[in-house]
């Protein structure tokens, strides 16, 4: 995988009163853009003036008045062992897409349903088995309280459903809890929503994967020492997946997804019709009875089989987290889709509890109870149970697929709004959020080896921070009715939405607490201290680095300057990248400007506004880069200008250095990458202006 890389010319503030020593001049005719050969060229060797060529392709192509193209092949490494990793990159994870084909690799209504509810579907494989291991503290006798506790919880799952239609169609951005709680209730609250989210993407990721190891383990049982291993093989196998693109995983967790459906849906109608017949009798256990500890049936112990069972809601944000991920109209086929999801969900739910009571299951260890619930039903048809376990194992695994889509596509929201790093809302080579896959694959991982896999360890972790989110994003919806003054049914059921599923996260926090709910408690907060920090960095930066315009007087050059050609690669238009360009101004009469563009072109074009304004004898190349790198179409330029001006050339690159050295890791030292590269560039110069960022503290 390629992770995205993003040009940094963030730099300290430079003294203001050095430029403005002399008097200013009257500003020059804005200068053109150097006229470029039609081919780039790669060399190979670190010397200077190397003369061997190594190959030659068509990096750039001109769109007039001072813009170009890069194409695919600008991306690729000019020497041959790096261009056999290229190769290996491009077969393992896809070859690149160009961001004008994002609208073709959204996802239709079956695909979507695949790729954003198999976690709410595979919940159905575990939150019976949930509510069954709390009832069987008190006795067996006891366990025909899942029915009423099961009808409970689909009743909450409707509210819940209905309320987030309601925010899917105001919010057909996405972004979800927390767009919706920003906006709604406050900054505070946003983060809190993203915080819980975001641990519970992880915990679904973790919770999944055990759970799938174990349905493995239950049909296979010869592989129960290497649990831990097999489930972080599934974790690489799921997180490869998603890196080759978001319509392509849909297209591979498509078919097990509706398997799973089908034969779910068979197990219940099969099951309960033999029942009905009388071909079917309770399960019998040869050791008898599984040990209880004849805990008292009251309040607490409904509440936590209550909080238990409500596992099967977790999934359902997902969808309005990922509206922009649907083809249009996106808002309808996301409101239409989590129809579905959840008429489908509330039926195996409901059929799985009421089948497991009328067979008398009880939760044994080693064996799940829709594993023994199959054997039971499937008795004399091998093939179809060891299909149901397949199946099973298969979605319990995809619903990982869930956090996948929606972890990185929520990091990329908190990104853009500066509370994350600027990296995480860049999409890599296949259109995905490459860096937050990765991220969600690390901390999961982590997660796997500290609990083992072990799915009843993790499912303490997990509901607290689903239901906050749930409570904020329909308590944003209240109060977003409310000013808009708009009543009624979508207000009504997004205020019944925001109490049910507050009392759940009270009641799941209390009851579990001991069980490890604690420590949720403990990262959430620390996790909003962590965003909230990062937002402070990058506005103290922003802040500190921000050019005004009665401050932007030029230096005037001096007369007998060389037409050595120089380059300056430009992010964005501030005081660091001032002072590079002083610098660059007092070293050559030949100066030009490029500005890689991977986002917005609306922003480049404000760009460009303020630059021919500010600074009008230095011309602002433009190059799209539509595959979203930086390094690629820059160093095609500057090999161009090389070939075109038969010159060696100077990069100067504005970057800064922050007070602390783990600050570096919130900002790409496009320098380094630079200097790096250009050892296989040999006509490339590099002269790296950093400047020392002081903290707020010597500010």
């Amino acid at each position: 995988m390629e992770e995205p890389r993003e040009s940094t010319d963030e730099g300290s503030p430079p003294s203001r009163g050095a430029p403005q020593a002399d008097p200013p001049t009257p500003p020059t005719p804005a200068a053109a853009p150097p006229l470029l050969g039609a081919l780039g060229t790669r060399r190979s060797g670190s010397l200077i003036g190397s003369p061997r060529i190594v190959h030659q392709r068509r990096f750039l192509r001109g769109s007039g008045s001072g813009r170009y193209r890069a194409t695919a092949e600008a991306d690729a490494p000019p020497t041959g062992g790096e261009r056999v990793l290229w190769q290996a990159r491009r077969w393992l994870f896809g070859g690149a897409l160009s961001s004008e084909v994002e609208l073709h690799e959204r996802l239709d209504k079956k695909r979507a349903l695949a790729v954003f509810a198999s976690d709410a579907l595979s919940s159905t494989a575990y939150a019976t088995e949930e509510i069954l291991l709390i009832l069987v503290l008190a006795g067996t006798a006891y366990l025909t309280l899942a029915i009423p506790i099961s009808v409970a919880i689909t009743v909450l799952l409707a509210i819940v459903v209905l309320s987030y239609r309601q925010t899917v169609r105001a919010y057909s951005g996405g972004g979800g809890s927390y767009i919706v709680a920003s906006d709604n209730l406050g900054p505070a609250a946003g983060l809190l929503a993203a915080a819980s989210i975001l641990s519970a993407y992880v915990l679904t990721v973790a919770v999944s994967i055990s759970a799938g190891t174990l349905a493995v383990v239950a049909t296979f049982p010869a592989l129960a020492p290497f649990t831990v291993p097999l489930a972080l093989a599934l974790l690489a196998v799921v997180a490869l997946v998603n890196l080759r693109g978001l319509r392509e995983s849909g297209s591979v967790f498509a078919i097990p997804t509706y398997v799973f459906i089908a034969v779910f849906g068979l197990l219940i109608a099969v099951g309960l019709t033999r029942i009905a017949l009388g071909d079917l009798s309770p399960l019998v256990y040869a050791a008898g009875p599984p040990v209880y500890t004849g805990e008292a049936v009251g309040l607490l112990l409904l509440l936590r089989a209550f909080s238990s069972g409500a596992t099967a809601l977790t999934g359902v944000e997902a969808i309005a987290d990922g509206v922009p991920a649907f083809q249009p109209p996106e808002a309808r086929n996301a409101a239409t889709t989590l129809a579905w999801m959840g008429t489908i969900l509330a039926v195996c739910f409901l059929g799985a509890t009421l089948l497991a009571i009328q067979l008398q299951v009880v939760p044994v260890a080693g064996d799940s109870v829709i594993s023994q619930m199959g054997r039971a039903v499937f008795d004399g048809m091998a093939p179809l149970y060891y299909l149901l376990q397949a199946a099973t194992a298969l979605i319990l695994i995809l619903a990982a697929n869930t956090a996948f889509n929606d972890f990185p596509r929520l990091a990329s929201f908190l990104a853009r709004d500066r509370y994350m790093p600027r990296r995480f809302a860049l999409r890599g080579d296949r259109l995905t959020f490459s860096v937050g896959i990765v991220l969600l694959t690390a901390i999961s991982a982590a997660v796997l080896l500290i609990f083992r896999a072990d799915t009843h360890r993790l499912i303490p972790l997990y509901a607290i921070g689903v239901f906050l989110a749930f409570t904020l994003s329909q308590a944003g919806m209240v109060v977003r009715w409310r000013r808009a003054g708009r009543g009624g049914f979508p207000m009504v059921m997004n205020a019944i939405g925001a109490i049910t599923t507050g009392v759940v996260a009270i009641v799941a926090g209390v009851t579990k607490f001991t069980q490890g709910a604690w420590m949720v408690m403990i990262l959430v907060p620390a996790l909003v201290l962590l965003l909230r920090a990062l937002h402070d960095h990058y506005a103290y930066v922003e802040g500190r680095l921000a050019l005004d315009d009665a401050d932007a007087v030029l230096a005037p050059r001096a007369a007998d300057l060389s037409a050595h050609p120089v380059i300056v690669p430009v992010r964005e238009l501030n005081l660091v990248t001032w002072n590079a360009l002083e610098y660059a101004r007092r070293l050559s009469r030949s100066v030009v400007a490029t500005h890689v563009e991977r986002g917005d072109p609306t922003q480049q074009r404000a760009l460009t506004e303020r630059w021919n304004r500010l600074i009008p004898d230095v011309p602002l190349v433009t190059i799209e880069s539509p595959y979203r790198t930086f390094l690629g179409p820059f160093l095609a330029y500057a090999d161009r200008l090389a070939d075109s001006s038969g010159s060696d050339v100077t990069v100067v690159v504005p970057e800064f250095r922050p007070d602390h050295w783990w600050q570096n890791a919130l900002h790409n030292r496009t320098g380094r990458l630079i200097e790096d590269a250009a050892d296989s560039h040999p006509r490339l110069a590099v002269t790296v202006l950093s400047v020392h960022l002081p903290s707020r503290r010597d500010a």
